[in-house]
């Protein structure tokens, strides 16, 4: 008895131990919004003669911890699944960007690319694009998804979509990591 008792006393030290060396996860944060809080309207798009963009276009702060050992690029998606009746919206599409950066700054990227690779949007831009939520909806779930790769920042063209982008990651993932924003026009 007891050297089964000396035993789980070992087995459970010993993976104390292990849970206490493990790496911390990969994190994406925002100074600006908690996942899963409501986005303040500013953050939302402004584009004139369109009803649903009531923002003034400024970008969210994101910043990412513990990226992954063997990361050289990050790649950014802000995806809107809700939007266009369900068929989604890409409001912003980003990558080669370089992993000891750590974050962009409140409306770095609503403005052309500086420090990360332009892709293409929904709306054919290469910077980030606020939501644009139609009145008497309800809240759109805004997914920031950050993906850790093993290619080199310049790896990848700019101008591609989300949609050419994901099969270029095969095999080519280190981690990923997300954040949600709620957002609906505000009626």
């Amino acid at each position: 008895m007891k050297k089964m008792i000396g035993f789980v006393v070992a087995a459970a030290l010993l993976s104390l131990n292990s849970t206490a060396n493990a790496a911390a996860p990969f994190t994406l944060k925002s100074k600006t919004f908690a996942d899963g809080a409501i986005l303040p309207t500013k953050f939302g798009g402004n584009v004139p003669g369109n009803a649903n963009c009531l923002g003034t276009n400024a970008s969210p702060q994101l910043s990412w911890s513990n990226v992954p050992e063997g990361t050289k690029s990050l790649v950014f998606f802000m995806v809107d699944p809700e939007g266009r009746l369900g068929a989604g919206v890409n409001h912003w599409v980003a990558y080669g960007v370089p992993p000891a950066r750590g974050s962009f700054a409140k409306d770095e990227i609503a403005q052309a690319p500086v420090g990360f690779v332009g892709g293409k949007s929904t709306q054919g831009l290469n910077h980030y694009m606020g939501p644009c939520t139609p009145p008497n909806t309800t809240y759109h779930h805004y997914v920031f998804v950050v993906i850790a790769t093993d290619l080199e920042p310049d790896a990848l063209p700019a101008g591609l979509t989300r949609e050419e982008i994901l099969p270029k990651l095969a095999g080519h993932g280190k981690g990923v990591s997300g954040l949600v924003a709620r957002f609906k026009h505000p009626d």
